[in-house]
């Protein structure tokens, strides 16, 4: 009877503290607050990503906390998304570090670099290799917060109209394809080119250009390039495509903690959520693309190719490690952890599938 009793009590005293504490959330002061996007209205994965870390905030919140996302169709400047979070025009965005290299080449790096660690690799070193660190020493100099924003995994290396069987095929081949990796190529006689995204296909199409590269079959089938190019190729220079979520220092040590708490939970949940749905979608894609068009040849580029690629890689991180100590320690803090952590990978993952792929 007693001990009926005490349950009975407990579950009262639990129900008063949630209405107490549902009261508390409902008197409480709103934060409403503005995020700006790169991307477009409805932009698949990378948009949903953002909705859903919206969406989680609110309701862990009990609405006390909203955040409305405005996309590059309203704020009209998809690559002045830093700009507007560090003004306060916005409180927060979502965008990628690499798009920023002109204005801080140390941001580069914390989206990820030709020839460098893959998906989870890269994770480890954010959260337990001193990637985090690094990042807030880049980001604290533009008064903003950055924090993991969702990836893509491994991207493709490109559709090309023709088949690239040595060095030669590269020279004066017309190619968009942006940051560092288009630098690495330029090196190699490749056409350098950025074109808007909603010029890609007719581009492509009427030859304008050659090749592009976009993401993988994730994005990719959306766009329609397998329609029009029948080579495909693997990556090499984005392995680890990391978005960002970029918060306003002084709003957010302004929020309390517990809404400090809830915000960065739910950027780290819709982070890892666009990773896993990145993967699945590519392999959706991919299996469609088989079946409907069995005429895509997937390439991997050839030995010498690949050596001369990572030559020039090399020596573009050389130069500018040389004059540049931050972003020197950022590659060498890379370098380190990848050659700790490929080990592992290699004898885990890459042993596991090399032994079930043959």
């Amino acid at each position: 009877m007693k001990s009926h009793m005490l349950r009975f009590l407990l579950a009262g005293v639990v129900a008063l503290g949630l209405v107490m504490a549902t009261a508390t959330v409902r008197a409480a002061p709103k934060y409403q607050w503005k995020l700006a996007q790169t991307w477009p209205t409805n932009f698949p994965i990378f948009g949903d990503a953002v909705v859903k870390m919206a969406d989680l905030v609110e309701k862990m919140s009990q609405g006390q906390m909203k955040i409305r996302i405005d996309s590059k169709n309203k704020h009209k400047a998809p690559f002045g998304v830093l700009d507007m979070v560090k003004g306060d025009q916005y409180q927060m965005g979502h965008s990628a570090s690499y798009y920023w290299k002109g204005k801080d080449l140390n941001m580069l790096p914390f989206t990820t670099m030709p020839f460098g660690m893959t998906a989870p690799e890269q994770y480890a070193w954010f959260y337990y290799g001193g990637g985090m660190e690094l990042m807030k020493k880049v980001y604290d100099k533009h008064s903003v917060y950055a924090f993991p924003g969702g990836n893509t995994g491994n991207q493709m290396g490109g559709w090309f109209q023709r088949e690239i069987k040595g060095l030669d095929d590269l020279k004066g081949l017309k190619m968009r394809i942006p940051g560092f990796a288009g630098e690495v190529l330029s090196k190699l006689g490749v056409v350098v080119t950025n074109i808007p995204a909603g010029e890609l296909y007719t581009s492509l199409d009427r030859g304008t250009i050659d090749a592009l590269e976009w993401v993988g079959p994730s994005l990719d089938v959306n766009m329609g390039f397998h329609k029009i190019a029948p080579f495909y190729y693997t990556g090499w220079h984005e392995p680890a495509t990391e978005l960002l979520f970029i918060v306003n220092q002084k709003r957010f040590d302004a929020l309390p903690e517990h809404l400090q708490a809830i915000l960065t939970t739910a950027m780290e949940y819709a982070a890892y959520d666009m990773y896993a749905r990145s993967y699945h979608e590519s392999a959706v894609n991919w299996a469609a693309i088989k079946k409907d068009y069995p005429h895509i040849k997937i390439r991997t580029f050839p030995k010498e190719v690949m050596d001369q690629m990572k030559a020039e890689n090399q020596k573009l991180l050389a130069d500018k490690s040389a004059t540049n100590p931050l972003f020197k320690e950022i590659m060498d803090s890379q370098a380190a952890y990848t050659g700790k952590v490929r080990e592992w990978t290699r004898i885990s993952d890459y042993t596991y599938l090399k032994g079930n792929l043959e």
